[in-house]
């Protein structure tokens, strides 16, 4: 399971790197949970990631508009980056998230056909009023993208387990593989949870809040130290389950 910490500037994805994340995940916080970062900020990121590491960007909460989130898309993958996250905050139905999500796709390959395509769904869909999380896995496949992945709509403190039961992460990420996908699980994650992220089956466990000084993804930034606590509570339960 790959470690994927959020950085929302220069300074953090460098103390990220320095702690061992695998994924450089460039969002901005102060436009939500999957809030989109300035190009130059992605660019700058790009270039001081090393190369054998992979570099993310999210294109924020998208509404149901799909040549809007589309160019956005494309801009997003001019940036060098390995993975464009886009939210399914507007979608409400099956539907909706496959156009979305098509679209999006066509856009990203268009630009570089290696780059893959996260699905981004939220556990709290109900406050959302978004998709239900279980139906990511199916969108996802139906589009042709690569990665289906949990989150949360609204960070009040709240996480990714008030909203969905472990049977139901489970199910999801089995979902997700059944369909070829890979599954990403994030949602004001804490680092007691990554033990049970890694035993679901996911690939990708996505942190901000867990990696940054005070636990608060606005008010914090990330630490090395943080992050490499992370990454050996991750090293930890892989050997678990190796022995």
């Amino acid at each position: 399971m790959k470690l994927l910490v959020s950085p929302q500037n220069a300074q953090e994805a460098a103390e990220a790197i320095a702690g061992g994340a695998e994924i450089i995940d460039v969002k901005n916080p102060s436009e939500g949970p999957l809030g989109a970062n300035f190009p130059w900020v992605i660019k700058q990121i790009r270039e001081l990631t090393p190369k054998n590491l992979q570099v993310s960007c999210t294109i924020g909460e998208a509404p149901s508009i799909p040549a809007s989130i589309a160019l956005a898309a494309y801009g997003a993958a001019s940036l060098g980056v390995d993975y464009v996250k886009v939210g399914l905050y507007g979608t409400k139905t099956l539907q909706n998230a496959v156009t979305l999500l098509h679209n999006v796709s066509r856009a990203v390959k268009d630009c570089n056909p290696k780059i893959k395509v996260v699905a981004a769904g939220y556990a709290d869909f109900q406050r959302a009023q978004s998709i239900d999380p279980l139906l990511v896995p199916q969108a996802a496949a139906e589009a042709k993208v690569e990665v289906a992945m949990l989150d949360t709509a609204v960070k009040d403190g709240k996480r990714l387990f008030d909203f969905l039961t472990n049977e139901q992460l489970s199910k999801f990420v089995g979902l997700a593989h059944k369909k070829g996908l890979e599954a990403a699980l994030a949602g004001s994650l804490l680092k007691q949870d990554l033990p049970a992220i890694y035993d679901f089956g996911a690939d990708i466990a996505g942190v901000r809040g867990a990696a940054c000084s005070n636990s608060n993804r606005v008010t914090g930034h990330i630490t090395k130290e943080k992050v490499r606590e992370l990454a050996e509570i991750i090293e930890q339960a892989s050997r678990e389950k190796r022995f």
